[in-house]
């Protein structure tokens, strides 16, 4: 009875041991979401989730999605090293800020006590639009939801970064053209108007047949 106690201890000892073991090269992480959330090329109700690194020697940066039975694999994700200067104590999900009403985007994972976590890159299309959402850089690349882990890894990443703001020239100021000076002219005075010539010429030929009469009797 001891000795097979001992053995049963000894056995739960060595697996507990593989299971850390296990965890800490495929990075597994139970992670629980409570609303939707995106994730390149697909975008996760509310639920439990596992993410841990593809199991490879040779690309270390390669993450897999899974149920919280892993047993459907929901997506594989490229991803980068990401940097950080303390690591921390538990695992850390960045996301991108979005505008309201539309699922938050995952852009890395921190496993706990790592100072490097996985940042994710999202098709170049979604990372463009990403990118001018968040008003920050993306990771992105010409990479399918239905890609395969080999050729995730070949493809070439690049940095998305956001449109910058589109400057609006000021516009002309308008010139109202001033009226012209408004000249005033005095109303010119009319000339009072001259009495008919005809009484004149009749006097004139009076005077002319008296004149003409004297004349004539002195002749």
């Amino acid at each position: 009875m001891f000795k097979r106690a001992v053995t049963l201890v000894c056995t739960m000892l060595l697996s507990a041991i593989f299971c850390v073991r296990a965890d800490e090269w495929n990075k597994k992480t139970v992670v629980t979401f409570s609303q939707p959330v995106e994730l390149p090329g697909i975008v996760l109700p509310a639920g439990t989730y596992v993410f841990r690194l593809l199991d490879s020697n040779s690309d270390r940066h390669i993450v897999q999605v899974f149920d919280k039975d892993e047993m459907k694999l929901y997506t594989t994700i490229l991803a980068l090293p990401n940097y950080r200067l303390e690591p921390a104590g538990a695992t850390v999900m960045h996301f991108a800020e979005r505008p309201k009403g539309t699922p938050e985007a995952l852009r890395a994972w921190f496993y706990p006590g790592d100072n490097f976590g996985q940042e994710f890159v999202y098709p170049k299309a979604r990372a463009m639009k990403l990118a001018e959402e968040v008003k920050a850089p993306v990771l992105a690349a010409e990479v399918k939801p239905e890609s395969k882990p080999e050729e995730l890894a070949k493809a070439p990443v690049e940095t998305v970064a956001p449109p910058e703001p589109v400057l609006e020239k000021p516009a002309a100021p308008v010139i109202t053209p001033e009226p012209p000076p408004r000249v005033e002219l005095e109303p010119v005075p009319e000339l009072p108007k001259t009495a008919s010539p005809i009484p004149a010429f009749a006097l004139i030929g009076i005077a002319s047949l008296g004149l003409a009469w004297l004349l004539k009797r002195a002749s």
